[in-house]
């Protein structure tokens, strides 16, 4: 028989979790998936249209859910209906390998309508920022160029995408830090040789000796959103030039490229 105390901690753990249920009240996505959504997708996002039909159907599903749960909001510029399909898509498609899986460090993405500088102001001299991840009272939102987002799903071939860089930052920061090591995704033997990797690699950089963008040699974090940008603009080519990289890489986010026909990426 539970002891008192034992029974006033099964029914305080129970109280939690029935808070805890009350409180998410997560909105699945509709029965009905907009074809004219559809079409953009198609159009528009290349990992969308090398996926099979059931993948499709899933991702589609979890793009909705995405826009449900989550404000996406313009700042002194429009929001459409397609604007919130490319971010939501930006959002899945790291986590595609992972159904289920919640941004539970984040509320709401703000487009801003040009680049910004470090006081989020969009005219001016220094704005060089197209995004980031909030801290601090900025907590719990990410601000995105509207033009940045749109230039990532428009060139195919730049190994750059700023709304999946962002993304891969918020994944990064599931365990609290953004270190370019996500532990969640990233099982403990992997850690110490991830670490390896990305010092050489950065080493690489720092030489000129790597097609990487240069951005990536400024820290450990800044190199995972750099790589995961290429890994997902131009898997092909990652796997040519950076083998052992790509092949971490398909590990940390359980993405088999083969299985998305790698053969029709860049």
């Amino acid at each position: 028989m539970l002891s008192l105390f034992g029974l006033l901690l099964l029914i305080s753990a129970l109280w939690v979790i029935h808070k805890s249920l009350q409180t998410e009240k997560w909105k699945p996505a509709l029965a009905v998936f907009p074809e004219k959504w559809r079409n953009f997708l198609q159009e528009n996002v290349v990992f969308y249209k090398s996926l099979s039909n059931s993948e499709k159907d899933r991702f589609e599903k979890e793009v909705q859910a995405f826009i449900l749960n989550y404000k996406i909001i313009g700042i002194d510029v429009d929001c459409t209906d397609e604007d919130k399909l490319l971010v939501a898509s930006s959002a899945i498609i790291p986590i595609f390998g992972f159904p289920q899986w919640r941004y539970h460090n984040l509320r709401i993405v703000q487009l801003y309508p040009d680049r910004f500088d470090e006081d989020f102001k969009t005219e001016g001299v220094g704005r060089n920022t197209l995004g980031m991840v909030g801290t601090g009272f900025m907590e719990g939102k990410m601000i995105l160029s509207k033009p940045a987002l749109y230039h990532g799903f428009s060139n195919e071939s730049d190994k750059k995408n700023t709304a999946i860089h962002e993304f891969v930052h918020l994944l990064d920061k599931s365990d609290n830090t953004i270190d370019g090591i996500p532990q969640r995704l990233l099982e403990k033997q992997y850690t110490i040789p991830w670490l390896d990797l990305m010092h050489k690699e950065i080493k690489k950089i720092e030489l000129k000796k790597s097609d990487i963008n240069p951005y990536a040699g400024t820290n450990t974090a800044e190199f995972f959103a750099v790589a995961s940008e290429y890994f997902f603009e131009r898997p092909k080519l990652l796997k040519k030039k950076h083998p052992e990289l790509y092949q971490v890489l398909e590990r940390i986010f359980n993405q088999k490229m083969t299985r998305r026909k790698l053969k029709k990426f860049w």
